[in-house]
């Protein structure tokens, strides 16, 4: 008799259990979970957010090295050019084609668009000389300005054919602080 008492207790206990855990959490529960979850999110996406525009900068500053160097070699594989005037001019051939003066291959197919990384790469400010009936260019600006100031960058970068990179504290073109 006693062992048939604690059996239907343990069957009553076991049903009560099962009952509870098909009915799932409470809605005060789901309100407690997601409350963390927001304020986890809330604490992370500033941090993620400054994250990603250091990166951006950083990029934008190797991209107008690498723009930098390819400028130097355009202008030893085509002296009678001088500099290149244009980022398609650096760029890959179309179709894969031969290197030449308009398309020398010198830098990545994305950075010849102008836009890599949330900055938009530009070359301007081209001094143009004439020599034998060819033209010549002799100097040039990099500009590198993010696309939405203050979400893919802060910083707008520059350089020219010194090599020397400069910054723009409010994010456009008018670069006067040294990059160290």
């Amino acid at each position: 008799m006693k062992f048939q008492i604690i059996k239907r207790q343990n069957r009553r206990q076991a049903d009560f259990t099962l009952a509870h855990a098909q009915r799932g959490f409470t809605l005060m529960e789901l309100l407690i979970v997601m409350s963390v979850i927001l304020i986890l999110m809330a604490l992370a996406i500033p941090s993620y957010m400054s994250i990603r525009r250091q990166a951006n900068e950083t990029s934008a500053i190797q991209s107008l090295r690498g723009i930098t160097q390819a400028e130097i070699q355009y202008s030893q594989t085509y002296p009678a050019n001088g500099f290149a005037c244009s980022l398609t001019s650096l760029g890959p051939a179309a179709g894969g084609g031969t290197a030449s003066a308009t398309a020398a291959g010198l830098v990545a197919a994305d950075l010849a668009g102008g836009q890599k990384s949330g900055y938009t790469f530009a070359i301007t400010n081209c001094t143009k000389v004439t020599v034998n009936n060819q033209d010549m260019y002799t100097s040039y600006e990099i500009t590198a300005v993010p696309q939405s100031p203050g979400k893919t960058g802060t910083r707008g970068f520059c350089s020219d054919q010194d090599s020397t990179i400069k910054s723009d504290p409010a994010g456009g073109t008018n670069c006067t602080q040294p990059i160290q």
